[in-house]
């Protein structure tokens, strides 16, 4: 017996190695685990139990009765009677405690003595509204019944601990960001204000613009413009490789591939790029974000580490040197090789069980870019220097392969028009809310970033990347980012009509 349960646990390990590696480290604009990455928690610290809340599974059909457990988390430490409710919305990865104890949203709510609630995503992390992933089931995945959710866990919060009179404020970063400015829209009733940081609003179908802003974000280290031309003469030596059955071995070995490389499967050469220029994604979008926290993986690797490696003379030609990065990051990430097996991927993707690799959130994730915002960052324009090997088209197909041959070009275009129909896009009117926006983080080409009232202001950040204003302040914040904290809580204090306590 003992053996039997030795080998179940030894075949369980490769299962999911090999699963791992499928399952791409950066996809569709979001890293493993989520956007919005936990800040740094010491082991010292105390977090707050888990809590859960009926939910409502479909919150648009009457008839509809069937209901599941949601999970949110509580602290009461800073409040007192009359004070603010502050509500931070959960997104498309797990919901983590940390967020209850630390952040600038903490200090906000130590500072005007508010009550701090957050509430997990529906079908992400422990929040299971369905017995699987299966496409039936996900048709109760969208931003609208997230919506719904936080409206209804609202409303039962302020009758359960007595809340009705409070004022309510929603914080966001990433997709959450979208959600908060969205909450304020749909249900101003429920929620008096609103900060919505590093959120996307326009849903697009093709997102080139993407790569731009990761290529002008590498132009800011000091090797200017150098760090880019040889990025862009490394992937002209790539291209050159795959022309022949020796230049595929070559980069087999180079960068470190699980399985030979097939020059002629246009699917693997599209995610061999989608995999090594992923890296780059994923450092740009994240650069210097003070998401340090217990296990985080890579933290320490921002666009000058890029840069030095890119520009580095002494560590051979630019294209050992485009390999030396991607061994970086396969490193950090514990990273034996890189599968970049097209169908391999899928077929991880179509995994619909709980136990998945891809449902932390990636199966998940990609759904709701097919259904609702595609959002799909590809190599369509010229103007960056990763070469052209993941278009749009790659991304479409990729939406196919997974959910099914409905989800074509033309019905993902008709999901982003009704997305950007029924909340507005960049043309979203709203108010008693702040946009902050890092001038760094790619996704601010999608967001607000300039103001569009006197009660709906854009905090735009020059050198700041994804959400760096939700993280803890550190002695290395640049002076911009600390102004921009204390502009937003200024706008905070507008939105909830604070009243100084007496301690």
């Amino acid at each position: 017996m003992e053996v039997d349960i030795r080998r179940f646990l030894l075949l369980f390990s490769l299962f999911f190695i090999i699963s791992e590696a499928a399952y791409p480290i950066f996809f569709f604009g979001r890293p493993r685990g989520g956007m919005l990455t936990p800040p740094i928690i010491s082991h010292h610290d105390v977090l707050p139990p888990e809590q859960w809340f009926e939910q409502k599974l479909d919150h648009f059909d009457p008839t509809d009765t069937n209901t599941w457990k949601q999970r949110y988390f509580v602290n009461d430490t800073f409040f007192k009677e009359g004070g603010p409710v502050f509500l931070m919305i959960g997104g498309e990865g797990k919901a983590n405690a940390a967020w209850m104890i630390t952040g600038t949203w903490i200090e906000f709510a130590k500072t005007y003595n508010a009550l701090c609630l957050m509430l997990e995503h529906r079908f992400y992390g422990d929040s299971h509204p369905t017995s699987d992933l299966s496409v039936q089931n996900l048709r109760f995945l969208s931003s609208e019944q997230a919506l719904a959710d936080l409206a209804y866990f609202r409303a039962c919060m302020a009758v359960k601990m007595n809340l009705a009179d409070n004022k309510w404020v929603s914080f966001g970063g990433s997709y959450p960001g979208s959600l908060s400015a969205w909450f304020r829209l749909k249900y101003p009733h429920l929620v008096d204000g609103a900060v919505s940081t590093s959120a996307p609003f326009q849903a697009t179908l093709n997102f080139p613009e993407y790569l731009e802003v990761v290529r002008d974000s590498l132009t800011t280290t000091k090797y200017g413009s150098k760090c880019n031309d040889n990025i862009q003469s490394a992937t002209q030596m790539i291209d050159s490789l795959l022309l022949h059955p020796l230049g595929w071995q070559t980069l087999t070995k180079t960068f470190k591939l699980c399985n030979p490389l097939d020059g002629t499967n246009k699917n693997d050469v599209s995610n061999m790029f989608v995999n090594i220029v992923g890296n780059f994604m994923n450092i740009v979008q994240y650069n210097k974000d003070n998401r340090k926290f217990e296990g985080a993986l890579g933290t320490n690797i921002t666009v000058d580490t890029i840069c030095d490696i890119m520009c580095d003379e002494s560590a051979g030609d630019v294209l050992e040197r485009y390999a030396k990065f991607n061994s970086l990051i396969m490193s950090t990430y514990k990273t034996e090789c890189l599968d970049i097996e097209y169908d391999s991927m899928v077929a991880e993707y179509h995994n619909i069980s709980w136990d998945s690799a891809s449902a932390e959130g990636g199966r998940q994730w990609v759904y709701q870019t097919c259904s609702e915002f595609a959002f799909f960052q590809s190599t369509d324009s010229k103007q960056q220097p990763f070469g052209q090997h993941f278009p749009v088209t790659f991304s479409i197909q990729l939406c196919q392969d997974i959910f099914g041959k409905q989800f074509n070009r033309s019905t993902i275009e008709e999901n982003v028009k009704r997305t950007n129909t029924n909340y507005g896009g960049y043309g979203i009117q709203v108010s008693e809310i702040v946009f902050p926006n890092g001038s760094i983080d790619p996704w601010h080409y999608l967001g607000i970033t300039t103001s569009i009232g006197d009660d709906a202001k854009a905090v735009f950040i020059n050198g700041t990347a994804h959400c760096a204003n939700m993280y803890p302040a550190t002695a290395q914040d640049l002076p911009q980012l600390i102004q921009a904290r204390k502009t937003i809580q200024s706008n905070l204090q507008q939105m909830i009509e604070f009243i100084v306590w007496i301690q």
